[in-house]
């Protein structure tokens, strides 16, 4: 009889000690910035260039959209930065998003508020977000991100020329500035460019760039791309 109360206390005890464990994984972090959220992630579905992220956060359940990384499933994530889309749909998943985030700084480390906390770079965790009515000139002898992403094995490796106007502009990141170009042009999901440059630009620039074609280029921590231009070299 003894052993057998035993045997229960011990189970009892391992009981407490699991949910307590589980509790304390669920706890939300104290000094998060004010504008982050805490979210686990309940589904993950990875596309070509993105990431899509089925989320819970305080009992709400949403998607979110991120450039492509490694999510894993019940996995605790943050983020701060993201507009919301809705009646989304993605070609590639054949399937319409009625609300959707495109989240610019999903990561697993805490966003805290602390003033001594240097922000990481996000361009490459940053979705891009398609610019409507950009339509830009090709450039002569040179292609379209369409023609560029259809045909991305043909031009690894190779200096391209391409015509675009900056949608999005960052400076000194890893010593280099990170610009966004889009032309109008797409293929699937694929309309946005990253290139790296140590010319500068400013959103809302038309220019033509010159630079080497790197595919899957990884720079870790999430930071991935599919096709990167890098040390380009521009003309306005």
């Amino acid at each position: 009889m003894k052993l057998q109360k035993c045997g229960l206390v011990f189970f009892a005890i391992v009981a407490l000690f699991l949910i307590s464990c589980q509790g304390s994984s669920d706890k939300k972090v104290a000094d998060l910035a004010p504008n982050a959220h805490q979210v686990k992630a309940e589904e993950v579905i990875q596309a070509s260039a993105y990431t899509y992220v089925r989320v819970s956060d305080d009992g709400r359940d949403y998607w979110i959209a991120i450039t492509k990384m490694d999510v894993k499933t019940g996995g605790t994530y943050f983020w701060s930065d993201g507009a919301e889309m809705k009646e989304f749909t993605s070609k590639e998943l054949k399937r319409t998003f009625r609300s959707i985030f495109f989240v610019q700084d999903f990561s697993s480390e805490p966003i805290t508020s602390s003033p001594h906390m240097q922000a990481a770079p996000q361009t490459g965790q940053q979705p891009a977000m398609e610019q409507k009515g950009i339509s830009v000139k090709k450039a002569e002898g040179g292609v379209t991100i369409a023609e560029l992403y259809a045909g991305k094995k043909s031009f690894e490796g190779k200096t391209i020329k391409i015509r675009g106007q900056v949608v999005k502009f960052a400076g000194g990141i890893m010593n280099k500035n990170w610009i966004h170009i889009q032309d109008g042009t797409k293929d699937g999901e694929h309309f946005d460019l990253t290139i790296t440059s140590l010319d500068s630009l400013k959103v809302g620039d038309v220019a033509v760039i010159e630079g080497k074609v790197v595919l899957d280029k990884d720079l870790g921590a999430g930071y991935f791309y599919d096709i990167l231009i890098e040390d380009a070299k521009v003309k306005k």
